[in-house]
């Protein structure tokens, strides 16, 4: 077990916690949850033996195995497939030794190796590195691309990959679905669930803890504490002490008011009542989220847009896209004052096209953008953090854009952000990337925008900045776009949400807890259905749609048919030479077949062995491919 015993860290001269004493056990899933800066990336590189500990200690087992994501990755030219497959360092090293073996002509030696590797399941190992970067959104064939091809965003999927791949006993993840779209958190949400080891996981999602998590450790005020269950059950705990303060009533009733007032407007509407039904579900967590954030450090709200001109902006038979190749054509549709739209999509759909589209950082590629005279826009996208500059501080970059305001006046506004004393003064260099989204939020507030467009606005904020952005969000008077992977952030502050997907932008009528399931469907739908140019599609249940759907499943299978003959004799190449393989296996574990009268047939087998072995692997490897192809 990880073993805590009166822990003390510091950060200069700056004391993060101590007296930090808990243990963890295998099999348990831990969250790790407190403000920004209160120690638990510094924890985590204790762990990895990157830090020491100023007092106290944090043992594990020496034979365990700690896997961890890299924050960064080399421009290699090998392909993903091979980068992921380094997370396994024992597979590696055996690889390495059976070169090392069958260059000394070491029969021996092959013999155990070869043991060894059938026992680390390294025949396999291909197929689940592919499956690992299936699940985390890669596309069939991408596997195959060079690591450097690939953006930064992509490269942390495939860091988290090869962290996956290790066969780990305590497995560390520090935010890992920042760079991930809501399919693949949902993923990596079953994924970890199964996970044997040890997990110690960060992250400000509320959702995605709440599924994870078994246990959660909370640093707080220099403190650390073990809660046992989810995330739900310590805000619960947490709750308890913090439910007789008035700040907490006062703060739940503002939200409870908002979602209560969508739940009457639109229980009774069939379109919405999915939506209100998952609004009432973030009512019911409402007094444990308010009481649990009534000590926040952050308490700012949306400033008033000075002109509310109605329709904002309007698109008439727009397409986005880039280079003449359009992601979505045909969008049409008009935002208005109160309009509160989350976009759903896998990445890649669009969704970030159509932000840059509707913030006029990109223009159609065809059709029309209408914006009111009076439209004034609060863009936030993850360029806008990094074009900060680091050598100014929070108060010169807001002074820059708004010098006749009273230096008092944006001091006093940028402490509502937790900007205060010297932090506001100073250059942002050393700032985190959640304190530098902030500054961004700040800047976007003060310039009171009638029109939101927030893409990914969560990444990197801590669990009180979201909370107090959800906050602000509802009382906002103007109306707003969000892309989040976020579940609770989309569930506490968006009335509507609209489907980028097959290059169209449609509106999904449909809950956020309906998703996941709708998108399966539809993907194993899209297979069968082609709807000609047109026409009028049919009711799904009619008698012509069912008849339609055999006509298209039977022409599908024709279509098929060949790549499934040679599915179908790839599957039967794998038994054959999985029953081979098996059968040298068995020879080469018999003591009479290293006697020095049997050293040719000791030979000969393990030449067999190694030919089998990579003609094993090379057939699971085409059949794994061809069965994504054809959705198997």
């Amino acid at each position: 077990m990880l073993q805590v015993s009166g822990l003390a860290l510091r950060r200069g001269a700056k004391l993060l916690f101590s007296e930090a004493s808990f243990q963890v056990y295998p099999g348990q899933r831990v969250g790790v949850t407190g403000a920004n800066g209160c120690g638990k990336s510094s924890f985590f590189a204790l762990l990895r033996g990157e830090l020491g500990a100023d007092a106290g200690e944090a043992s594990f087992p020496r034979e365990w195995v700690v896997a961890h994501v890299a924050q960064e990755t080399p421009a290699d030219p090998r392909p993903a497939l091979e980068y992921v497959l380094d997370g396994d360092e024992e597979l590696r090293a055996v690889q390495a030794a059976l070169l090392v073996a069958e260059a000394a002509d070491d029969g021996l030696r092959l013999a155990q190796l070869h043991g060894q590797f059938d026992a680390i399941s390294g025949y396999d190992a291909p197929s689940h590195a592919a499956r690992l970067l299936h699940g985390l959104g890669f596309l069939p064939g991408q596997e195959l691309r060079e690591v450097a091809s690939f953006s930064g965003g992509w490269r942390m999927r495939l860091n988290l990959a090869r962290a996956l791949m290790c066969r780990s006993d305590l497995l560390l993840l520090d935010e890992p679905t920042n760079h991930l779209d809501l399919e693949a958190v949902v993923w990596l949400e079953g994924w970890l669930k199964s996970y044997r080891g040890s997990l110690l996981l960060i992250s400000h999602d509320r959702d995605f803890l709440d599924g994870v998590c078994t246990h959660v450790i909370h640093f707080e005020q220099g403190a650390v504490n073990l809660y046992s269950g989810n995330y739900s059950a310590f805000e619960r705990l947490r709750a308890e002490r913090l439910a007789g303060q008035q700040a907490t009533y006062l703060r739940q009733q503002r939200e409870v008011a908002h979602i209560k007032s969508f739940v009457e407007r639109f229980k009774a509407k069939a379109s919405k009542a999915r939506q209100a039904q998952s609004r009432v579900k973030a009512l019911e967590r409402m007094e444990l989220v308010a009481a649990v954030n009534a000590d926040s450090p952050f308490t700012f709200s949306m400033r008033t847009p000075d002109k509310l001109p109605h329709p904002l902006l309007q698109l008439n038979n727009v397409s986005g896209g880039y280079g003449g190749t359009a992601l979505f054509s045909g969008v049409k549709f008009s935002l208005a004052p109160g309009d509160r739209i989350g976009l759903l999509g896998v990445n890649g759909a669009g969704k970030s096209t159509l932000i840059k589209l509707l913030a006029g950082d990109i223009a159609p590629l065809s059709g029309e953008r209408v914006p009111a005279q009076e439209l004034r826009i609060g863009y936030f996208a993850q360029h806008q953090v990094e074009q900060l500059r680091p050598e100014w501080s929070a108060l010169e970059h807001l002074r820059h854009e708004h010098p006749q305001v009273a230096e008092q006046v944006l001091r006093d506004y940028l402490g509502s952000f937790a900007f205060v004393g010297d932090m506001a003064l100073a250059p942002i260099t050393p700032f985190s990337g959640g304190e530098k989204a902030r500054l961004v939020l700040a800047l976007l507030v003060y310039q009171k925008p009638n029109l939101l467009l927030l893409d990914e606005p969560t990444n990197h904020l801590d669990l009180e900045m979201r909370d107090a952005l959800a906050l602000a969000l509802q009382d906002f008077e103007g109306a707003m776009v969000i892309v989040s992977h976020d579940r609770y952030m989309l569930r506490a502050t968006t009335d509507r949400l609209w489907m980028v997907r097959g290059g169209k932008v449609t509106e999904f009528e449909e809950s956020l807890d309906d998703y996941p399931r709708w998108l399966a469907e539809q993907e194993a739908l899209d297979k069968v259905r082609v709807q000609p140019e047109g026409e009028e599609a049919e009711p799904e249940n009619s008698a012509a749609a069912r008849k339609d759907k055999r006509r298209l499943d039977a022409e599908l299978r024709k279509k098929q048919q060949p790549m499934r003959q040679a599915l179908a004799k790839l599957e039967t190449d794998v038994a054959r030479l999985s029953a081979e393989q098996t059968a040298l296996s068995a020879a080469l574990s018999e003591a009479a077949i290293y006697e020095e009268a049997h050293k040719a047939r000791l030979m000969q087998t393990l030449a067999q062995k190694t030919q089998v072995d990579a003609a094993l692997a090379e057939v699971e490897e085409r059949w794994l491919l061809l069965a994504d192809e054809l959705g198997d």
